[in-house]
């Protein structure tokens, strides 16, 4: 009986093929407003001070805190601030200017007494209750000063960081590129999904949802398409893959039917196509064409969307410098049979700190696989798992 390459290994062979590819750290520069979801290669950094002058941090009176010490005081107003002030202003002593949230801070002024401890009063104001020195005043480079860097190199651009981009001025960022990568769904009996079926006909979930997977990752879909059993045709769809991707992904094909297409036309090129000691996702295969990597994953939708969590979604999300997504221990809520020999994926919901297997385990079970939040790794040596027993379980 030939020996079935178990996960682990077919990892390291996959790491490898598409490894040095998704090693090529390159830089590209974007606009900020394109950059969410995107990590930066260089920091981000301010080139002036963060606020960039003295400034109202609420609506109120830009006073002198010396002239506050004995309140109530009624003292004249000498105008209006806005936010926009493009004229600087400065403040005599016991007198008031009127600042909007955001304003400058006039010269001479060391505080602003907010509105709502205040009363307009023929010929002034009136403070009904003081303030000390300093008070809802925001200090030019109180948040940061010239030089900082206010989003670090190899961070993710979540909404948050680009607010900080923006603040310091920056319209364009360094980030790192992202992997392009095209898939090839396989297999006359796929049509589109809203076209209608005839006998022996499938909706295509490979191309739409490794596509979504791949943009999950990090990376950005140059191709989706779809191609018949026949080689020629598979063969011309591959050849525009690799013109345009760093790597290409190709779903079904790989098995040991009459009609596996991929196989037939990638064997001859020195493709490595092997059964995997998993369940779901025993055939799998790798190639390289014009120095393009390609990854063929199983044709059951089950199958390839676990084999792109194991095997594929590591290497993208580590080539566009997003956290990898550890596996955790997890204690069993129900007791767990598989088949010894194979290391099974068994798909499960978190509830109260325990995982529950749901569904079966055939690699058909789209509903049940989009129901699931974990894959619940039973290794391919143990048959039966006891509940209350520890799993390691890797989030979806």
């Amino acid at each position: 009986m030939v020996r079935r390459r178990t996960v682990d290994e077919h990892a390291g062979r996959i790491a490898a093929l598409v490894g040095p590819t998704l090693a090529r750290y390159e830089t590209e520069v974007v606009p900020l407003a394109a950059a969410l979801g995107r990590v930066t290669s260089e920091p981000i950094v301010t080139a002036g001070p963060m606020p960039p002058f003295r400034n109202a941090q609420m609506d109120g009176y830009a006073a002198r805190a010396a002239d506050l010490r004995r309140t109530p005081v009624v003292l004249p107003v000498d105008g209006v601030l806005p936010a926009a002030a493009a004229t600087a202003r400065s403040l005599e002593p016991g007198h008031l200017l009127k600042v909007m949230t955001g304003a400058p801070v006039p010269d001479g002024a060391d505080c602003v007494v907010p509105i709502e401890q205040t009363l307009e009063e023929d010929g002034g104001v009136r403070i009904l209750r003081g303030v000390e020195a300093g008070a809802f005043v925001r200090e030019a480079g109180s948040d940061a000063l010239p030089g900082t860097a206010v989003v670090p190199a190899h961070t993710h651009l979540a909404p948050r960081r680009i607010a900080a981009a923006a603040a310091a001025g920056v319209a364009e960022v360094a980030v790192r590129r992202r992997p392009r990568v095209a898939v090839i769904a396989t297999g006359a009996e796929v049509v589109a999904p809203g076209a209608p079926l005839s006998l022996g006909q499938v909706h295509d979930v490979n191309g739409v949802t490794l596509a979504a997977l791949v943009e999950e990752a990090g990376a950005v879909v140059v191709l989706v398409d779809r191609t018949s059993d026949d080689a020629a045709a598979f063969e011309q769809a591959l050849l525009r893959a690799v013109a345009e991707a760093d790597l290409v992904l190709t779903a079904g094909g790989v098995s040991k039917g009459d009609f596996e297409v991929v196989r037939q036309v990638l064997e001859p090129l020195g493709a490595d196509v092997t059964e995997i000691a998993m369940q779901p996702g025993g055939p799998q295969g790798s190639a390289s064409v014009r120095g393009v990597p390609i990854v063929c994953l199983p044709g059951n939708p089950v199958s390839a969307q676990v084999s792109f969590a194991v095997f594929l979604r590591p290497l993208l999300r580590g080539a566009v410098g997003l956290p990898p997504i550890h596996a955790v221990p997890m204690p069993l809520a129900a007791a767990v049979h598989s088949p010894q020999g194979k290391r099974q994926w068994l798909r499960g919901v978190v509830k109260d700190g325990a995982v529950s297997p749901l569904g079966g385990p055939g690699s058909h079970l789209v509903v049940a696989m989009a129901a699931a939040e974990v894959l619940i790794d039973v290794p391919a040596d143990t048959d039966f798992i006891g509940a209350g027993s520890t799993v390691s379980v890797l989030p979806l």
